[in-house]
């Protein structure tokens, strides 16, 4: 009972800040961005609130539950990195642009409807998709912790994240997801020594883990391998982490939906701490989640299915105040993403699809009343999809968000730094690319495909071709270069010289933080494996 309480409890907080909020909206530039108002603490919690979801507390610890915690860490040393080089590359020159919406970028950047109009629509095939499995994620806790049918519980999650995000928009999204990205992070630190004790102690439970029969090499480089698993061989897993984690790399980088959380910073500089500080969080959220899943094996190997398995340790393995703020946690992890996904949807139905191919400039209160209207209708088609397509947390969210490094990531950062790409050139990269990775799906039904041939890996090569070739053809305008040039001059802010002081202490950080992860990856991993053997 004192779970339900908990999450019915967080749920009327974030429907009444959504309430709330929603009164201090007036502009379309509050409800697309914030006002461009986000702090670097607001913008670091979003960046990482809209990226960690169901798919990551549920899918992906279900992953390492079944023996793949290391080949996971090791994509994400490549993931994570994603949120610097992303911010030096593409973050900070999007917000520079000071559009509303990424597709709007795109569309200014080469002077096209054309290129604004397929980046829209790519945005919205591909992120209602990702949309879908968070969804049925979080469908799938609440139904397991309220006792009620999956299809009720689909619904209770519909009516929560639609009300506040259509409401109050950007400024709900956006400190709704603060609270929840405290709230996740707490539960995850907080509950790793709780289930390390439960599960053998310190050093015993990691060092028992490592040599279960059941499931032998658990935390190996390589995870499990041989005749039933489902991973291959260990060099086929190895690069399997590698591809997959510079794939999603990319995602962090160029996607809408972690972009766009640049264009709500108050400034450039933002912008940039709030991308070390992301990728930091992540680091070490990775590090405790999937260490301390990986030892439920000591006390319970057989989970089904294997998403659960950081719900049965909430309620299980650790007291139960705990177990209430890490089912609050994953809960909120799944909200802050329906609403970005929500958001980001919306808005480009309204301002990218609508507005451009009717050739019509709404006002300033038309748009806010048409983007509220395209969010409740994509949110009831969501539904309607939850309710008919089978749960796939992991893997439709994995496809969805390999669609954009495929079809966005030459562009994008072509956009930045290129003066020979033209709007054939993005417009054709765009198509290319997303198809591309829907052929390579198609493909692997009929045929193995081997692991460096991935999907991902043929929509970004077919992406890059399309791109080049599509150069070629057309001519690059006063106007492009103009747009380039512009978003390649530094702003100087207001006090930009403290400002400035306090960035430059970034790198440090940086520094410090590594020299943390490799000193509790030698305590809490290496060292307990030298003592197992």
């Amino acid at each position: 009972m004192v779970f339900i309480i908990g999450i019915i409890a967080s749920f009327i907080i974030y429907v009444l800040i959504g309430v709330v909020l929603s009164k201090s909206v007036k502009t379309s530039e509050d409800f697309y961005v914030s006002g461009r108002s986000g702090t670097t603490l607001m913008i670091t919690g979003t960046l990482v609130a809209s990226f960690l979801s169901t798919v990551s507390f549920m899918g992906e610890v279900g992953f390492s539950y079944e023996g793949y915690a290391i080949p996971l860490l090791i994509l994400v040393i490549f993931n994570a990195s994603g949120y610097v080089f992303g911010v030096f590359l593409f973050g900070r020159y999007l917000r520079r642009s000071k559009s509303l919406t990424v597709p709007e970028y795109f569309g200014n950047r080469f002077q096209s409807k054309k290129v604004r109009m397929v980046a829209a629509i790519t945005t919205v095939l591909g992120i209602a998709a990702y949309l879908v499995a968070v969804t049925q994620g979080a469908s799938l806790l609440l139904s397991e912790i309220f006792k009620i049918p999956y299809a009720m519980a689909l619904i209770v999650m519909w009516v929560v994240y639609a009300s506040f995000t259509i409401l109050s928009g950007a400024k709900g999204v956006m400190v709704n997801d603060t609270i929840m990205f405290f709230i996740f992070s707490i539960a995850t630190y907080v509950s790793f020594p709780f289930i390390l004790k439960s599960t053998g102690g310190f050093p015993n439970a990691i060092i028992n883990a490592a040599n279960n029969i059941e499931k032998p090499d658990m935390f190996s480089w390589h995870g499990i391998t041989g005749p039933n698993a489902y991973m291959g061989t260990p060099t086929e897993t190895i690069v399997w982490a590698i591809i997959l984690g510079l794939v999603w790399g990319s995602v962090v980088a160029i996607s809408p939906w972690q972009s766009s959380r640049y264009l709500m910073a108050k400034n450039e500089h933002v912008a940039i701490r709030s991308g070390v500080w992301a990728m930091i969080s992540i680091f070490t959220i990775y590090l405790f989640l999937h260490i301390s899943i990986t030892t439920i094996n000591n006390v319970k190997t057989d989970i089904v299915p294997t998403e659960k398995v950081f719900i049965w340790a909430a309620m299980n393995l650790v007291p139960t105040w705990l177990g209430v703020i890490i089912v609050s946690g994953i809960m909120a992890a799944a909200l802050s993403s329906c609403a970005t996904f929500l958001q980001l949807i919306g808005n480009s139905v309204a301002r990218d699809i609508m507005e451009q191919s009717r050739s019509k400039n709404y006002t300033d209160k038309g748009l806010l009343k048409v983007s509220r209207i395209s969010m409740i209708a994509i949110s009831l088609v969501i539904l309607l999809i939850g309710l008919w397509q089978p749960p796939s947390v992991m893997w439709i969210g994995y496809f969805a968000a390999t669609l954009f490094a495929a079809s966005w990531g030459p562009v994008a950062f072509s956009s930045v730094f290129s003066k020979t790409v033209t709007k054939e050139g993005a417009f054709w990269s765009i198509v290319v690319g997303f198809f591309g990775v829907i052929f390579g799906e198609v493909l692997k039904l009929s045929i193995t495909l081997p692991v460096y041939l991935h999907p991902v890996i043929i929509g970004v090569i077919l992406s890059s071709i399309a791109l080049v070739i599509g150069s070629r053809f057309g001519v690059i305008t006063d106007e492009e270069r103009a747009y380039q040039a512009m978003l390649l001059q530094h702003p100087i802010e207001e006090n930009e010289e403290k400002e400035m002081s306090i960035t430059r202490r970034y790198p440090g950080y940086l520094m410090i933080s590594g020299g943390l992860v490799i000193a509790i990856t030698f305590m809490f991993y290496y060292w307990p494996l030298l003592q197992s053997r």
